[in-house]
């Protein structure tokens, strides 16, 4: 076990943590420039992405969504949504870092905001999860990052005490939430520097 004994279970987020969602190489391999900012901002920027990883409304009402804020390119979009499996890819470091953590005693849990259309797209790229001792997808709960009541969801499904964890995400305002609800947390920039905030965290730098 660790030498910090306060800390006892590490959550990851997946989305550009330990999986690549380059969705800006994805969209200009598949259109030019102009059609791919204005399928990116259909999809994107209206906030419409956000219902697909929540899961409340079904996949046509999301569509529908997308289509009605760039009619215009309502096959481009379609098409984007179908082949968005493309831009997933499993980062190499994941399955080390997680066999490296849960050897040195760890728990090591996921809370993503995920959708079953993404997974079902590219389901090789979650080969890790295997590997890791369950976790929370927001699909699977009706709920996204940064609302307090996810965080609960997984400390409720494992018994965890917000203190003795430790959760990883790119993003700054689901760190800042997960600070807001006991737990400790790093934001991800590079693999590099999350893992020696991590080891550092843990007291094993």
């Amino acid at each position: 076990m660790a030498e910090n004994n306060q800390i006892r279970t590490v959550i990851f987020d997946i989305g550009r943590v330990l999986i690549e969602f380059e969705w800006k190489d994805y969209i200009l391999g598949l259109f030019d420039e102009k059609t791919a900012i204005a399928v990116t901002e259909a999809m994107w920027k209206t906030g419409y992405w956000h219902e697909l990883d929540r899961a409340v409304l079904t996949e046509e009402e999301i569509l529908s969504l997308f289509y009605s804020a760039a009619p215009e390119y309502r096959e481009e979009i379609l098409t984007a949504f179908e082949r968005v499996g493309e831009c997933v890819k499993r980062l190499d470091y994941a399955i080390p870092w997680i066999e490296d953590l849960k050897a040195r005693g760890y728990q090591v849990l996921f809370l993503s905001n995920y959708s079953m259309h993404v997974m079902s797209s590219n389901p090789a790229a979650l080969d890790f999860l295997p590997h890791m001792d369950g976790g929370v997808f927001s699909c699977d709960v009706k709920l996204i990052k940064p609302d307090p009541a996810i965080f609960a969801a997984i400390c409720d499904k494992y018994d965890l005490t917000p203190s003795a964890c430790l959760f990883i995400d790119d993003n700054a305002a689901n760190v800042e939430a997960a600070r807001a609800f006991g737990m400790n947390a790093i934001r991800f920039k590079t693999y590099e520097q999350a893992r020696a905030d991590v080891d550092r965290m843990l007291g094993e730098a």
